[in-house]
């Protein structure tokens, strides 16, 4: 099981308590995690990514082991970590200012 963190907005909207724990078939990659997490909870689809382009939205970021897996492509494996559920998937808003 691979377990998701999201933040307190998006764990609101989904009627979450705490983290997610998904059964993910396959390569273990932040494409297929979020695959699972649309398919379970549908009212967050476009909140994480686009809808069309699976984009990841401004201002959301994506870590692991603590690191910043954010840029990296949705289609690369993550760490065997998360794979084996040791170390959860963070989803995380961003903040901007000046």
């Amino acid at each position: 099981m691979i377990r998701v963190v999201l933040p307190t907005h998006l764990r609101r909207l989904a009627r979450l308590d705490g983290e997610v724990s998904l059964a993910v078939e396959g390569q273990i990659t932040q494409g297929a995690i979020l695959d699972a997490l649309e398919t379970r909870y549908p009212m967050l689809r476009g909140t994480i990514r686009d809808q069309i382009t699976h984009q990841r939205r401004p201002y959301v970021r994506f870590f692991a082991c603590q690191e910043d897996l954010s840029h990296e492509s949705p289609d690369a494996p993550l760490p065997d970590a998360v794979a084996s559920g040791a170390e959860p998937f963070q989803v995380v808003g961003a903040i901007a200012g000046g």
